[in-house]
């Protein structure tokens, strides 16, 4: 991509330093430019050491006997090295960047670093009426390394666009080649290279008077004017001269009115493959020619005449004409064993308000092609931007609907399961200990028990009693007393008094006028501080991915407490901690860890039909169990005091018997499907919010219902933009294979990492919809161009 940037360094010079500098930044679609501001220091010494630098070049080449093709005066220092130049050199490179990276102007710079590719095409001018500026080889800026396809141009202050009367194409390019005083040159190379260039017609002026100059500016139409010869810069380079012929010099001035006359028929650019143009250029700048090509300094004939060998070729087949002229002053860096610095001499000048001309513009053949070119792109442009708009449009809508309706709902909640099972599994929580018990500890104890319960409360009040003697941080019994025993008088350990210490929580189950009109009710003389109801929610598959830690109860529940079992187990533990719960209606915060719940309506892959009444999360589960022993190792005194002290306790029944057992997204990924008992679930439960709150585990949590479509939408229109990108059918088949796995590959991340459940299901629909609508509307495009095309030739 083409892009512009002009410095501009007024109201000031490099005694005083440049208080203001401007920096515009076009681009080839903007109609207005960016702009940036900076300033740059004083620096007297740059320009006594470019004066050096100049007095030793003449020098250094007068002694390596350079042929230049203007005479090198006498010189002041005879005795230099090519070493002492060499150093020289360089300080006066590392001090243009000094200068150019000092912090006043670093404003201009980033901004512009920020913006610009290296890959991007760049035209750099430097606009400034301070003569020694134009003469410092400031493409030597580290800037111009960085950016490959970047070059450097000067400008004066003051310009306006020139006034071009239109000329009927003529297939060639016209070009004026003044062959001037060639004393002690040899310019016929120079001619050479211009009578085998192909694609131009060129008309030669060897040493011509100035009257002959005159007429073939005045009455013909020239595209290039070509000078070779003598030229000179007088006045530090504010004015300068050329040798026509031995007798006769010429200034732009005394060809003023000629030149402007040949600017306004089509003079679009002037090379002058001469020494010493800087003063050429700032006065045919102020003619307001669109560019032209100067020697900042003497110039020998080999390296002029290897500029014009290197960059005429380039130009003429259709390299753009900056990049041209970079290329053909770079190659000249392999003379420099012989003619030193020969690769800072090539320089352009050009006017701000013209862009660069072609060759193709220059033949005048590339005016209707263009525009008809022009015109074919905006089309093209515009179709593919209604094709991408609507194939975007249609999927999203689509995907949105079909998932608000529950389309999705089964297979979101499959893919999920699937992304759990891919992640790595975690070690188990040390904080929880689970008491289970099992087949063997009930069929071990037959007891009396009223109602059908797997121990009594006997049983139950040793086990409580035992595990208080080895100082748990809080017990949750997962096992319903909602009826009491026959009393024992026999035994001194009541159940009613152990269940109502403070570190005690047993459960209830509230009641629900559509699935449990009954409910369970908690054990007698329990206060509501101590419950935690143990209501379970699962899928309509039968897995358990959520779980509710407040709700409110029905009024007629035997179930009182609006708090979860889990809830209530991790709130007493973290309370040890110096942790506090904050409840609300929409979050429940410990710390600095905010839980926030699935909105009622529609959450991630839930939608319709789903009831997310209450606080519900989804459990973000470990897939490793809680450390667990057995009714009877406690009750033998088998267990270590470390195993409970200080630790959550869980009491339930894990026997294959009982029908507490239930289904997780782990179920399915196990050799045998296996049903999980309910007190594992609870401890996953407890477990993912302390962890939450005390190791920064993620809680699984969905974007909102705006958020999703934000997803669904940019994944569709990115497949839209990529598959327009691409011509052969297979590559876009391909494509939208890639695309679908990259997708996986993002939600896996997501679910990963920051445990953001995000839509694969409705994205991949998006993108496979939106592909296929661009892959129809190419088609259809395409049998409407053979249709048209078979019309023109029945």
């Amino acid at each position: 991509m083409s892009k512009l940037v002009v410095i501009s360094l007024l109201g000031g010079d490099l005694n005083r330093g440049f208080p203001v500098v401007t920096a515009q930044l076009w681009d080839v679609n903007q109609s207005f430019p960016m702009k940036f501001t900076g300033s740059l220091p004083a620096v007297p010494e740059l320009g006594e050491l470019y004066k050096r630098w100049r007095l030793l070049y003449e020098a250094v080449h007068y002694r390596l006997g350079s042929n230049h093709r203007i005479k090198v005066h006498s010189q002041d220092i005879t005795n230099i090295s090519v070493h002492d130049f060499d150093d020289v050199c360089q300080q006066l490179k590392a001090s243009i960047n000094g200068w150019l990276n000092s912090e006043s102007f670093q404003n201009i710079e980033r901004q512009l670093r920020t913006l610009l590719s290296p890959n991007d095409e760049i035209r750099v001018i430097f606009e400034t009426n301070v003569a020694l500026l134009h003469r410092l080889p400031c493409h030597l800026w580290n800037f111009f390394e960085d950016y490959p396809k970047a070059e450097l141009a000067l400008s004066n202050q003051e310009y306006t666009p020139p006034q071009i009367i239109r000329k009927s194409p003529t297939n060639k390019v016209k070009i004026l080649a003044i062959l001037g005083n060639s004393f002690g040159i040899d310019v016929e190379k120079d001619r050479s290279l211009l009578q085998n260039l192909a694609g131009a017609e060129t008309e030669f002026l060897v040493e011509p008077t100035r009257r002959e100059v005159d007429e073939q500016l005045w009455n013909h139409n020239w595209d290039i004017l070509f000078f070779a010869g003598h030229s000179v810069s007088v006045a530090d380079g504010e004015t300068g001269q050329i040798y026509i012929n031995q007798d006769e010099s010429l200034t732009v001035s005394q060809l003023k009115n000629a030149l402007k006359a040949a600017i306004t028929r089509g003079l679009k650019l002037a090379i002058f493959n001469s020494c010493d143009g800087i003063g050429l250029a700032r006065d045919l700048a102020d003619l307001n020619i669109p560019q032209m090509i100067v020697m900042r300094e003497g110039v020998p004939d080999l390296v002029a005449q290897e500029f014009l060998k290197n960059f005429l070729p380039a130009f003429a087949g259709g390299k753009p004409f900056y990049l041209a002229v970079r290329e053909a002053r770079e190659r000249l860096q392999g003379l420099e064993n012989d003619f030193p610095c020969a690769s800072w001499l090539p320089v352009i000048c050009q006017n701000p308000t013209t862009i660069p001309v072609t060759w193709q513009e220059l033949c005048g053949r590339t005016s209707d092609t263009k525009s008809d070119s022009t015109k074919s792109k905006i089309s093209t442009l515009k179709h593919n931007l209604r094709t991408i708009l609507l194939s975007t449009a249609i999927a999203t809508t689509s995907a949105i609907s079909l998932r608000y309706f529950g389309v999705f709902e089964k297979a979101e909640l499959q893919t999920f399961d699937q992304m759990m099972l891919l992640r790595p599994q975690e070690e188990p929580d040390p904080r929880l200990l689970i008491v289970e018990i099992t087949e063997k500890d009930i069929q071990s104890r037959r007891e009396i028990t009223l109602g059908s319960k797997s121990i009594s409360d006997n049983t139950l009040a040793q086990l409580l009693k035992q595990l208080q003697k080895y100082q748990p941080r809080v017990i949750g019994v997962d096992i319903y007393r909602d009826s009491a025993d026959p009393q024992d008088q026999s035994n001194s350990i009541n159940l009613a008094s152990e269940l109502s210490n403070e570190n005690v929580v047993v459960v209830c189950k509230g009641k629900d006028s559509t699935y449990d009109p009954q409910g369970v009710k908690p054990p007698e003389g329990v206060p509501v501080e101590g419950q935690g109801f143990t209501d379970a929610i699962h899928d309509p598959d039968g897995i358990v991915r959520r779980q509710i830690l407040m709700m409110a109860q029905e009024p007629s529940s035997p179930c009182e407490t609006p708090h979860s079992l889990s809830l209530q187990l991790a709130a007493r533990y973290l309370f040890y901690e110096n942790i506090t719960p904050e409840l609300t209606e929409d979050y429940i915060k410990f710390g600095t860890k905010v839980i926030k719940r699935l909105k009622s309506g529609r959450s991630g892959g839930y939608q319709q039909g789903t009831d997310l009444g209450g606080f519900q999360i989804l459990i973000n589960y470990r897939n490793a169990y809680s450390p667990r022993i057995s009714l009877a190792d406690v009750l033998n005194g088998q267990i270590s005091p470390d195993l409970v002290k200080d630790k959550i306790i869980l009491i339930g029944v894990t026997a294959n018997s009982s029908s507490d057992a239930w289904s997780t997204p782990y179920s399915g990924g196990q050799q045998y499907y296996q049903r999980i008992p309910g007190v594992l679930i609870q401890a996953e439960m407890t477990s993912q919010i302390l962890s939450a709150a005390l190791d920064k585990r993620p809680i699984l949590w969905v974007l909102p219902y705006w958020g999703d479509i934000l997803w669904i939408f940019g994944w569709s229109l990115a497949a839209s933009l990529i598959v327009c990108r691409n011509r052969s059918f297979v590559s876009k088949s391909c494509i939208i294979i890639a695309t679908v796995f990259i997708l996986y590959g993002v939600c896996l991340v997501k679910i990963f990492v920051p445990g953001l459940w995000v839509p694969f299901i409705p994205s991949a629909f998006a993108v496979v919809t939106s592909s296929t609508v661009m892959l129809l509307a190419d088609k259809k495009m395409n049998d409407n161009y053979l249709n048209i095309q078979n019309r023109k030739f029945s």
